[in-house]
């Protein structure tokens, strides 16, 4: 009787730490041509340092979770390129290509689909 409330408070402990994997992060972020501001496909970005507003290649742009995410092929806005200077939860690339949904709803906290990275406190 005793190992088997011992066995389900340690399954209910690692369930609970599990289901924090799914919760949404603060910012998602794609990967654009600073050039032309359309989103590119995220294999494209490689490196995690914010575009300044000089140099060629692609960069993570960072939406926030309100935000609609963009298709592949389409412009950006309403986001940054500074993901430095953001305060919570990151996750580069693992959105939708076809774009519309919102970011919160796009995204997960570590875990599948993505990398995740925190800044600031």
């Amino acid at each position: 009787m005793r190992s088997t409330s011992i066995s389900l408070g340690i399954t209910a402990l690692m369930a609970s730490s599990l289901t924090g994997c799914s919760s949404s992060a603060d910012y998602a972020a794609v990967c654009v041509d600073p050039q032309t501001e359309e989103r590119v496909d995220d294999d494209q970005c490689d490196d995690d340092s914010d575009y300044n507003g000089t140099g060629t290649g692609f960069f993570w742009y960072y939406l926030a979770a309100r935000s609609v995410v963009p298709g592949v092929g389409s412009t950006v806005t309403g986001g940054t390129y500074r993901g430095s200077t953001l305060n919570g939860s990151v996750q580069r690339g693992g959105l939708p290509t076809t774009g519309g949904s919102t970011v919160k709803s796009s995204t997960t906290k570590g875990g599948f689909g993505g990398s995740g990275r925190s800044f600031g406190g």
